[in-house]
């Protein structure tokens, strides 16, 4: 896969996550209309900081994707990547150790079962908008290395290597998987 089509779908698995975090958001904020609970300010709040976050990453790999179409910026596109892959990483600990911890559903499916009604109901729209952020995210993860695998293959291609020997310099230049050695005395 060329650079620039791993940058696409970095940038289209990014809006996916930021649909599902979207819907997060209005399943949190869609809350019963009587009573109060911390939990609701709990996940509202990181709703809100996962769709923000998402919006960030996404923007960083809009300007790695931009970096890696014609005229190519590899540095410019690394940078930007760093930048998107350190936004997931918050993303990801904040979803996976927070939300989606045993204790934190444990919290919120045992709200719906004693307060019932539309607490029950609200628990249950939460939970599901939650799964639903799984599979968004693992895209996300499986993008981002594969920038990573494209950045450093196409980097890599690039190199050369200069090493003095007794002789004189020694230039190495790989073509093609293939490194080729020129002698200079």
């Amino acid at each position: 896969m060329a650079l620039a089509a791993s940058f696409n779908e970095l940038c289209t698995a990014l809006t996916a996550l930021d649909e599902a975090f979207n819907q997060l958001r209005v399943a949190v904020h869609d809350g019963p209309s009587r009573g109060d609970s911390v939990l609701i300010d709990l996940f509202g709040d990181a709703a809100d900081d996962l769709l923000g976050w998402s919006t960030g990453a996404a923007g960083a790999a809009r300007a790695a994707q931009q970096a890696a179409s014609y005229p190519l910026d590899t540095e410019h596109a690394r940078w930007s990547l760093v930048a998107a892959q350190k936004t997931f990483d918050l993303i990801a600990d904040r979803l996976l150790s927070d939300l989606l911890s045993y204790e934190r559903i444990s919290e919120l499916t045992t709200l719906g079962r004693e307060r019932r009604g539309e607490w029950l109901i609200w628990a249950g729209g939460v939970k599901s908008a939650l799964d639903a952020c799984r599979e968004p995210l693992h895209n996300v993860h499986q993008a981002l290395f594969l920038c990573w695998q494209e950045i450093t293959e196409h980097l890599g291609t690039t190199s050369v290597s200069v090493q003095t020997t007794n002789v004189g310099q020694q230039i190495s230049v790989p073509a093609q998987g293939q490194a080729k050695q020129s002698e200079i005395a």
